[in-house]
This record gives C-alpha cells, structure tokens and sequence, in this order.
C-alpha cells in the first residue's frame, strides 16, 4: 500500500474570506486553481487562542477549555492573559502573562481529556511538524534557546518564534521586525528547512503576520501583507522544486483562523462590580446573576448578542429582545454559542460585540481605525478553506483534524 503524501497545513492569521478570493497572488492562485474551496466557520469567541486550540484538538471551546484571550482562572484566583496587547500584558503581570501563553496554554491550560493532532499523529507512527503555532502540545521535550526558559512539550519538529528550535535551520530571528514581516520570513526558510529534507508527515505552518497588519490598517488595507503571505507559501513549492512538483509530494489544507472587522467604535464595560474580561471583540463576564448582567447591557451600545445559560437553555438577548433565534442570524450560532458556554473556564456571560464595535483590553488598548474579531458575526467567523488532494474541504476549522487523520491514517482520530 502506497504511503499516503504527508500534509501541509498552513494557517494565514485572520485572512478573511473575500481577501483570499480577490487575490491575485503566485502561490494562492495556483493552489486554489488546483483544489476545493468552500467558506468554513470559525469557534467562538474567533480569537486566536480559542481558534488555534480548536484546530489542534478538533473540538470546540467546550472540549479544549481555552476560552479567550483574557479569562479569570478560578482555581488560582488569577487573570491570564495570552496577550491582548503589550499594555494588557504588561497590567497582568509581563513575568506570568509570558509564561501563560508560551508554556502553559499547552502545559496546563488546555484539556488533558483530549489530544491534539501532534499527539495522536505521533503515536501512530507519524512525524509532525510545527512552525511558530501557538497550540503545540506533543510528546517530545525541547530546550530553549534563551537560558531559565522552561522546557516545553511539542511535536518532533518544532520551531517557535526562535525561542524553541528543534533543529538548526539557519532561519533569520524570528522577531527581529514584526512591521515587516519577520515572522513570516522565519517560517518560510524553516518552511524550506523541512520540506528539502521531506522532514514531516504533517507540517501546521501558521503564519501571523496578516493578522498583525490587518489589526493595524483593517481587513481592506493590507495587500502588501498578503503578498508576504504568498512569498512564504511560495517559498514551500519552491522548496519542493516547484509547484508541479509541491502537489506531487503533498496535500494541503490553506485556512485562517478567524475572519477581520472594521473597527470604527471602542467601548468598555461595565456591569456594576462583576469581573468582566473583555479583548478584542468578545468579552466574558463572571457573575453569580448571569440575567441581571445580560440585562443591563441591553443599553450598552457596543455589546451585539449576549448570551448565558438559564434553566439548563442557552438565552441570547440583543437590545432588549430575547430570542434564541438571534443565533440563527449568524454562522452556526447555536452550536458555537453553546459550545462557549460549556467550557468550564468561560463566564457565565458572554457577549459579542455589535457591528464596527471593540471592546478596550486590560489596559484600555484597542485597535479603532484598524481590524479586530472575536464575535459571532460572520465577517469574524468565516474562513477561507482550501483542500488539494484531499477530498472537500472541512465546513468549520474543528473538522480539520479529522480531515488530515483520514488522510495519513485511513480514518478519523480519536475524540
């Protein structure tokens, strides 16, 4: 039996559906004319830990227990912040943000009752790759580059913003100009590293610097990101000899996490003394009167669908009206929203953000006149999806997993 092609997954951070369709790109345009596209959903809240974790696993918030960019951790009576902004960061305390998102996203935050696809790929047999992802946890300890960094648990190759390498590659500093590009560049000649040496049976390649620019001038204002994007897909099919020769040695799935919205308000909550936890365009609230807060943000302008559990049932409000039909009007909502409210370190107040709206971080950062996401409606929740060679393209971002188990392995992992 012939060895299935190994897999490349790469992840443009918040690529928004319609700015994948209307470019005019190399590399884009020949991988999308050569495979299936569809527009797939993201999780919510669509922030980029919440989704990262969800393409790991497979599952929604409810399965992986990362439940924002900023949430209150119960069993230590703590905020941990993943890094809404250098201020927020700064505001939660730099030494243990750092480490919340480096280390301990993977090493105590999400769930142990699931395992990603690093882990279930590796105990097949398999080799797995990853390049600058966030969401890593594998079996396989690495060192840090930098002394008194704590050593973590990822895949067999892995490289990690120049923190964590596990093989040199000569790559440039990851970190050296984030404005232009570096990031992305540090993946591409990794990237090149891996696919010249065929040194992977699953690459998760995770490319952030769109969402960085997109933050900055919006989702409409950022060609010339996307064009480093492009260069840093190229740089794999070159690596391969090629284009041709990219599609003959692999398969690929090309996605983003999250979708981009314009933001032209800020606002920040306030719900009479309860714990909000607000970044981007989702906040939580923590409350032992879950109606009361949802009612009273019925006159907060910024605040769009509010969702909590009552009575066992999901209630969602916006503007006074309670209707749970309010879910139906966005992609998946129902779904997505009680998936939200299962996970055991969410609040027990969700709230996505109206239209053109953010909400101001720990520190009052925000991106106004820029991009953001993080809420339920669809120009944050829907993703580009792209497969070549492996059948139709998953429907929403936790499908992925499964997609590349039945790929390498002949059938889905387990849950």
């Amino acid at each position: 039996m012939a060895r299935p092609k190994p897999v490349v997954l790469a992840v443009i951070d918040g690529l928004t559906p319609s700015a994948f369709e209307s470019a005019d790109l190399p590399a884009l345009r020949f991988l999308a004319e050569h495979g299936e596209y569809r527009r797939a959903t993201s999780v919510f809240p669509s922030l980029t830990p919440v989704c990262l974790a969800s393409i790991a696993t497979g599952r929604h918030p409810d399965g992986h227990h990362i439940p924002h960019l900023v949430w209150w951790h119960r069993g230590e009576h703590r905020l941990v912040e993943y890094g809404s902004s250098f201020g927020a960061v700064r505001a939660a305390g730099l030494a243990r943000s750092l480490r919340d998102t480096i280390v301990d996203l993977n090493a105590r935050h999400l769930s142990r009752d699931v395992r990603t696809v690093y882990e279930e790929l590796e105990d097949n047999g398999l080799t797995t790759a990853a390049v600058n992802i966030t969401t890593y946890r594998g079996r396989h300890r690495h060192l840090p580059i930098i002394p008194g960094v704590p050593a973590v648990y990822g895949p067999k190759r892995f490289f990690f913003y120049s923190l964590y390498e596990s093989d040199r590659t000569g790559a440039p500093i990851a970190v050296r100009s984030r404005a232009a590009g570096s990031i992305d560049a540090y993946a591409a000649a990794v990237g090149r590293w891996l696919v010249t040496r065929d040194g992977f049976d699953l690459l998760v390649y995770y490319l952030p610097d769109y969402d960085f620019a997109s933050h900055a001038a919006g989702p409409d204002a950022t060609p010339h990101a996307l064009a480093r994007s492009d260069a840093a897909i190229a740089a794999l099919l070159e690596a391969a000899g090629g284009p041709d020769e990219f599609l003959e040695r692999y398969a690929l799935v090309l996605c983003s996490d999250h979708g981009q919205s314009k933001v032209t308000q800020t606002a920040r909550l306030d719900v009479g003394g309860d714990l909000v936890t607000a970044s981007n365009r989702a906040a939580m609230v923590y409350t032992d009167d879950p109606r009361r807060v949802a009612e009273a943000l019925d006159a907060e302008p910024g605040a769009g669908i509010v969702v909590f559990r009552e009575d066992g049932r999901v209630v969602a409000r916006r503007d006074g009206d309670e209707d749970d039909a309010l879910l139906d009007a966005v992609p998946d909502g129902r779904a997505r929203v009680a998936a939200a409210l299962a996970n055991p370190n969410a609040g027990e107040v969700l709230v996505s953000a109206a239209p053109g709206y953010e909400f101001a971080d720990l520190a009052g950062r925000h991106h106004l006149g820029g991009g953001s996401h993080g809420s339920l409606e669809a120009a944050d929740s829907e993703v580009p999806m792209l497969a070549v060679g492996l059948g139709p393209p998953p429907a929403s971002i936790t499908a992925i997993k499964d997609v590349v188990a039945a790929h390498l392995l002949g059938g889905g992992l387990d849950r």
